[in-house]
């Protein structure tokens, strides 16, 4: 017979223990701040020990809290990576897939089509999320291109997908200096949040500075596109989203586009074996991707 507290109170601490609140548990958790509160002082009772300290106006997990979250969440993680691969094993053949919300939008979904005619047994299923959030939450595959900031298990077991090539666009008649040598200057330089990194890619790939007299930076690419077409600056972008834009004049690049070192890749999960399923998707993508 397992001794294990109730799992809506562990849920309760995990919950508590990330967001620092029990008044914010309470709303992730859609319960009211008293039912979270008796959750957690039933745990602590149960343990002898108190698992928070307090801290100003919210609460700091202690000693035995830090070292009781370390086996709580990795615990949660496995029997929800768990509960998703039955739920979706029970539903048929199938892949679940992270990616930018920009890339799904912008370049996947309008191609998914495709994919469906060559293999219609074989369900998709998208998760669209930011650059910061990019991990694995449960997917067959993530797909990204900024993955050397990723751990070092997931780099090892990317899969590499296609070159990416990215360059500085901005709205025709935008002034930007784009004849006098290295350094080009612009009124204001378009930044994502989460890939810092890009324009410092682009530096030295192209051994050409973009900067901007003022920045401005956004937590998705859409936006910073969106920005661009605006006329409000200058975004660095990866080719294939913006193919649209460009061919129509509503953006233009004047100085092309570089290829960055390290591709886009797929990441399948360390929870998973790579699937079937998954097989074909990645081997469809890759093909996808260089036809463009």
């Amino acid at each position: 017979m397992r001794q294990l507290p109730p799992l809506s109170a562990l849920r309760s601490f995990d919950a508590t223990a990330r967001l620092g609140s029990v008044t914010r548990a309470a709303e992730e958790l859609s319960r009211t701040h008293g039912a979270v509160s008796r959750q957690i002082r039933s745990l602590q009772d149960h343990l002898g020990v108190p698992l928070f300290d307090k801290a100003g106006a919210g609460l700091r997990l202690n000693a035995q809290g830090q070292a009781l979250q370390a086996v709580v969440s990795e615990a949660l993680d496995r029997l929800e990576q768990g509960w998703r691969r039955v739920r979706d094993e029970a539903r048929g053949p199938g892949v679940h897939v992270a990616c930018s919300a920009t890339f799904a939008t912008r370049w996947l979904a309008p191609r998914l089509a495709d994919f469906y005619r060559a293999h219609p047994e074989i369900r998709v299923r998208l998760s669209m999320t930011s650059a910061r959030e990019m991990r694995d939450e449960g997917a067959d595959l993530v797909i990204a291109w900024d993955w050397k900031a990723f751990p070092a298990a997931d780099q090892a077991r990317a899969i590499p997908l296609a070159p990416v090539a990215f360059g500085p666009v901005c709205a025709p008649g935008y002034p930007i200096d784009d004849v006098l040598g290295a350094d080009i200057v612009v009124p204001c330089r378009i930044a994502h949040d989460f890939t810092s990194s890009a324009w410092d890619q682009w530096r030295d790939a192209t051994g050409r500075r973009v900067a901007g007299a003022t920045e401005i930076s956004f937590p998705h690419t859409h936006l910073c596109i969106e920005a661009a077409l605006t006329g409000l600056g200058v975004a660095l972008v990866e080719q294939r989203l913006i193919a649209a834009e460009l061919a129509d004049g509503r953006l233009r690049a004047p100085c092309g586009f570089a290829p960055f070192p390290q591709g886009l890749v797929a990441i399948p999960s360390g929870e998973r074996y790579q699937s079937a399923s998954a097989g074909l998707f990645i081997d469809w993508l890759a093909t996808a991707l260089t036809a463009g």
